[in-house]
């Protein structure tokens, strides 16, 4: 049997666009809902802390490929870094740019300070990586 029924895809798209609504994650635990520039701040955070191809329940062009940079040379990896930075973030509809990358290296941990352009504003982000 067919279905018979008609859905409006645009209509839903309409009602959905800009939806940024989400589960609020507090430590290990889901706490409410999260929206607009808390849920985006939320969304960087998870991303840049998944590992790509790690976990079977993520697609592979979700997270960020970052164990294979443990002990190559520090300057290949601020490279590496930055362009790993941009390619994951620059999928989400809400950011805008990614740039003012700055580094600091602290004993084998390199540490990233970048700003994050929204559709909410702008987010300052600090990730750091085993070098």
């Amino acid at each position: 049997m067919i279905p018979q029924g008609f859905i409006d895809f645009d209509l839903i798209a309409a009602k959905t666009a800009g939806t940024t609504r989400t589960y609020k994650l507090s430590g290990n635990r889901i706490q409410g809902f999260a929206d607009g520039l808390e849920a985006l701040e939320q969304a960087i955070y998870k991303v840049l802390n998944t590992e790509k191809y790690e976990y079977p329940i993520y697609s592979f062009s979700y997270g960020i490929e970052l164990e294979n940079l443990i002990g190559k040379d520090p300057l290949y990896v601020q490279v590496e870094l930055k362009r790993r930075i941009l390619e994951c973030l620059l999928k989400d509809e809400r950011i805008q740019g990614v740039d003012n990358f700055k580094f600091e290296t602290s004993g084998d941990r390199l540490f990233c300070v970048f700003d994050v352009i929204s559709t909410y504003g702008k987010i300052t982000v600090t990730k750091g990586v085993e070098i």
